[in-house]
C-alpha cells in the first residue's frame, strides 16, 4: 500500500501492458527463426544472441497495429542489425590469429531431417557464405534459405527489388560454384565419420588414408588461445600427421553439430576440439577443427534453429 493507504493500481489491462504482452509473444514465436537468420549471416552464436536483444528493443517500440506481416518485419529488423554487425566483425577477423572458423552449435537430431536447413547451417556452407559480400550474404540467406519475397528482402537490405534479384542471381551462382559437389545423405556422412573415428582411435593409418581424399584440407581454429595449425593443412599425408597428435588419453564421441554428424574430442572431461567435416563422393575433403575455447560454449546444450 502507498503512504496514503491507497491500493496500487492494476495496470495489467492497460493498453501499454497489452502491447508488451503481444510484442513478447510474437517475438518468442519467431525467436528461433530470428536467431537462425542472424547466425547464418554472422557465423557467430554469441553475436547472434546479442543482436536478438537489439531486435527486441526495436520491436518493442513498433506500432503492431501498423505491421502487416509481423514475421517479415522482425526478419527485416534482424537483417538490418546483422548487416551492421557483420561489417564490424569483418574488421575484427582481419586480426584473428590463424584460420577463422564459424562458432559450432550443438543441434537437435531432427535438424538433419530438414536437408536445406541442415545444409545452410553446416560449417562448409557457412565458410562458402564468408566469401560473399555482406549484402550478397544476406540476400542469399533470406531468399534461398528462408524463401522471402524479393520486395521483403529489398526492404531488409535497403535495395530495390530489381537490384535484389540481380544480387540473388549473382550470389546463387557464386555459392553453387563453391559448395560441395552433390548432396550427401546423413547416413553417408555418419558412415564416413564413424570410419574416421575408428581410424583415429586405433591409429590405423591405412584406414585414415582410405577415408580421406588425397587433397583433403584441414582448418584448425585455436584463436591464439589453444595450439592449432597456423595455416590450412593440405593433403592426406600432412593431415594425418596432425591427427596423430590427438593423444591416447582423449575420448572421442559423435554429436550433431550444425545439423551434421561431428566429432567431439574431450580430455579430462573438457571439450578440446569440435570437428566437423565436408564429405564428397564418400571421402572427407574438408576437416574443420574448432579449438578456440571461446567458441565452444554452445556445446553444452542444444541450440534451436529453424526456418
Amino acid at each position: 500500500m502507498s503512504e496514503r493507504g491507497e491500493q496500487p493500481k492494476d495496470t495489467t489491462g492497460s493498453p501499454a501492458h497489452a502491447h508488451v504482452t503481444d510484442a513478447t509473444e510474437t517475438f518468442l514465436t519467431h525467436r528461433n527463426l530470428l536467431f537462425t537468420v542472424a547466425y547464418e549471416i554472422l557465423s557467430s552464436a554469441a553475436d547472434a544472441e546479442d543482436l536478438l536483444q537489439e531486435t527486441w528493443l526495436r520491436w518493442a517500440g513498433v506500432d503492431l497495429g501498423a505491421v502487416r506481416d509481423q514475421r517479415a518485419y522482425l526478419v527485416r529488423i534482424t537483417t538490418r542489425q546483422a548487416l551492421k554487425r557483420l561489417r564490424t566483425l569483418g574488421r575484427r577477423r582481419e586480426s584473428y590469429v590463424g584460420p577463422w572458423l564459424p562458432e559450432p552449435l550443438l543441434t537437435a537430431p531432427d535438424v538433419a531431417e530438414d536437408v536445406e536447413l541442415a545444409d545452410s547451417v553446416s560449417t562448409a556452407m557457412l565458410l562458402v557464405l564468408e566469401t560473399l559480400t555482406p549484402t550478397e550474404r544476406a540476400v542469399f540467406v533470406l531468399r534461398e534459405v528462408f524463401d522471402l519475397a524479393y520486395d521483403e528482402i529489398a526492404e531488409a537490405v535497403g535495395k530495390s527489388p530489381a537490384a535484389v534479384r540481380q544480387i540473388a542471381h549473382r550470389s546463387r551462382a557464386h555459392v553453387a560454384a563453391r559448395r560441395p559437389r552433390g548432396g550427401v545423405s546423413p547416413d553417408e556422412a555418419r558412415g564416413a565419420l564413424t570410419a574416421f573415428q575408428k581410424a583415429i582411435e586405433t591409429g590405423d593409418l591405412q584406414r585414415l588414408l582410405d577415408v580421406l581424399a588425397p587433397d583433403v584440407v584441414l582448418l584448425a581454429d585455436g584463436g591464439g588461445l589453444r595450439k592449432a595449425a597456423p595455416a590450412p593443412v593440405v593433403g592426406a599425408d600432412q593431415v594425418i600427421q596432425v591427427l596423430r597428435k590427438i593423444g591416447p588419453a582423449a575420448s572421442l564421441r559423435q554429436a550433431q553439430v550444425n545439423g551434421q554428424p561431428a566429432l567431439i574430442v574431450e580430455a579430462g572431461g573438457v571439450i578440446e576440439t569440435v570437428m566437423t567435416m565436408r564429405v564428397e563422393d564418400g571421402l572427407i575433403t574438408g576437416l574443420y577443427a574448432v579449438r578456440n575455447p571461446e567458441k565452444l560454449s554452445r556445446m553444452e546444450r542444444e541450440t534451436a534453429v529453424s526456418r
